[in-house]
């Protein structure tokens, strides 16, 4: 599995450890990447994701996990999350006209 969140594509970086001595050792730095499961108002499930403690920041400061995936790019998306934000605009685009 790739340390890699599935909301915002946040992955690792690459980089140098300095010591006093300024002696430099490669290193990669890894987000800080959390398991989580978040509830969808739209399809009325919970989804297990694997995402970064500051996607979960902004997941809980766009409403949830419905408006966080409305306004999220494509491009940044896994697979799985690509899917599931197809579904919600598909049962939010029906139920908009539903009660139109």
């Amino acid at each position: 599995m790739a340390r890699r969140c599935e909301l915002t594509g946040k992955g690792w970086l690459s980089g140098h450890q300095v010591s006093h001595a300024n002696n430099k050792t490669k290193t990669r730095f890894l987000p800080n990447l959390c398991q989580v499961s978040l509830m969808s108002e739209a399809m009325g499930l919970s989804y297990n994701l694997r995402i970064s403690a500051n996607a979960l920041k902004s997941v809980e400061h766009r409403g949830g996990l419905d408006g966080f995936l409305l306004k999220a790019s494509a491009e940044d998306l896994s697979a799985k999350a690509k899917k599931l934000k197809a579904a919600i605009t598909k049962k939010v685009a029906a139920s908009a006209a539903k009660a139109a």
